[in-house]
């Protein structure tokens, strides 16, 4: 069975998409009676505030007509942003090389939150480079979140 977010990211994709913006991810969370539903767009040349507010106005008419979420929910559009969270496969190869943290679903040698660079994907596995000496490989399905650490030149 698939997870609302699955679901709402197969109703949700081909809409962001006509509007010439990708789909990065999306984060679906109850509060309550309350939910959030924050989706995250992407461009080749960046994402503006009118691009967020032409994809929030069509997925809100999708939702209308749709109502895949039955409570009270607040919609938000974004970009990614400098720090932004790696759902995919494909976000983190696109992101190889880069210094990330993570927070795994339950404890690796006793710690769930890990800090290094991608180095790599091998299968369904995220190579995470810890140091010169270690490196982890991190199922896809074991990472509850990630997010690209902004790198800054001087």
């Amino acid at each position: 069975m698939a997870s609302k977010r699955e679901i709402l990211e197969e109703l949700l994709a081909p809409v962001v998409e006509s509007l010439d913006c990708e789909l990065w991810g999306i984060e679906y969370q109850t509060h309550g009676r309350n939910a959030m539903l924050r989706i995250y767009i992407d461009a080749e040349n960046g994402i503006s505030v009118e691009d967020c507010e032409k994809v929030s106005r069509q997925v809100s008419a999708v939702m209308d007509v749709e109502d895949p979420i039955s409570s009270n929910y607040t919609l938000e559009v974004s970009s990614p942003g400098m720090d932004r969270p790696l759902y995919k496969l494909d976000h983190y190869r696109r992101f190889i090389g880069a210094q990330v943290e993570m927070r795994l679903r339950m404890p690796l040698e006793g710690q769930r939150k890990w800090r290094g660079l991608i180095a790599g994907v091998e299968g369904d596995e995220v190579v995470l480079r810890i140091d010169s000496e270690n490196e982890y490989l991190l199922p896809i399905d074991s990472i509850e979140k990630a997010n690209i650490i902004p790198q800054f030149e001087d």
